[in-house]
């Protein structure tokens, strides 16, 4: 009897197991259903309550317009002053961060000692754990009036300002994600390399970089969604001005600011308010073309590694 029941015991558990995995399988399978049907549904409500903007002020009238006079008598709706504003306050983050980002990701995976790597390691992790109206406050107190005085300005409270400090927000994301690829490179290739006589720098550039090149550029490309993102820090510290900026070192707005500062005062389904959401459906439309191009590019690259 004892045989019996531990043969049975035995026999159950590869049983047990695929039951397990099939179970584990359908949780994965539902969990990317439940992905796709969120994303739709954001994508709806935010067409639902665009569709009076869209009827009546036209898409490419505000994707195109260059003035915002929301309250005015003739009230004009152009996102344009928002985008401009987004993107030079996204191209300084990203001139600051990309750089600096990837260098202080090989200098932790290649060259750092094991105290050294575990000591930033948490440096940068409480880096991203620090509220981004922390940092707008130390923005606004420190680097503010210093931007002003270096580049004699009426104010620091530019899109150069608040792109700074958006670029040092995006610094965890691009240094964790490209430390990671970097890490996942077979340490052959490292051995192959220094074998063939090659320094260690040369092994890193010739042979680390471009294997991990498709995770550096999914780093990059995170960062860049956090940075086109980010509210708290573009309304406090980018003046919030409505004019369309032609640098860097003037006050701008951005979409995700303009969003954020308004959609409490406006009237919930009138014009104002749906125009807002028809906003929100551009940064959205953005935000999943730069994520589907990301995935596009590694896919590709990841077909060209597995010949």
């Amino acid at each position: 009897m004892a045989d019996t029941s531990t043969t049975g015991r035995r026999l159950s558990r590869p049983a047990f197991r695929r039951a397990a995995d099939r179970v584990v399988t359908q949780l994965i399978g539902l969990s990317g259903i439940a992905a796709i049907v969120i994303l739709a549904a954001i994508t709806v409500f935010l067409v639902i309550n665009s569709s009076r903007a869209l009827r009546e002020v036209g898409l490419w009238n505000m994707v195109s317009g260059t003035d915002w006079f929301p309250t005015s008598e003739h009230a004009k709706f152009g996102f344009l002053p928002a985008e401009v504003g987004s993107l030079w306050v996204t191209a300084v983050a990203m001139v600051l961060c990309i750089p600096v980002g990837v260098a202080a990701a090989i200098y932790i995976s290649e060259f750092a000692g094991r105290r050294t790597k575990e000591v930033t390691k948490s440096i940068i992790e409480f880096m991203a754990a620090v509220p981004s109206v922390v940092l707008a406050l130390l923005g606004i107190a420190l680097l503010a009036p210093h931007v002003r005085e270096w580049f004699n300005l009426d104010t620091g409270l530019t899109a150069f300002t608040a792109g700074i400090v958006v670029g040092a927000m995006a610094l965890p994301t691009i240094i964790t994600i490209s430390e990671d690829a970097l890490h996942a490179v077979p340490k052959d290739l490292r051995t192959g390399s220094l074998a063939l006589g090659n320094t260690q720098w040369q092994t890193v550039y010739k042979v680390v970089l471009p294997s991990a090149s498709s995770g550096i550029f999914a780093a990059v490309m995170l960062g860049l969604g956090r940075a086109i993102g980010e509210t708290m820090v573009v309304l406090i510290l980018a003046g919030n001005s409505g004019i369309i900026p032609d640098t860097a070192l003037v006050s701008a707005r951005t979409m995700p600011g303009t969003i954020a500062g308004e959609m409490a005062e406006v009237v919930q389904g009138g014009l104002h308010y749906s125009v807002l959401f028809a906003m929100g459906l551009v940064l959205f439309t953005v935000t999943f073309a730069i994520n589907l191009a990301a995935d596009i590019v590694l896919e590709r690259q990841r077909k060209k590694w597995r010949r």
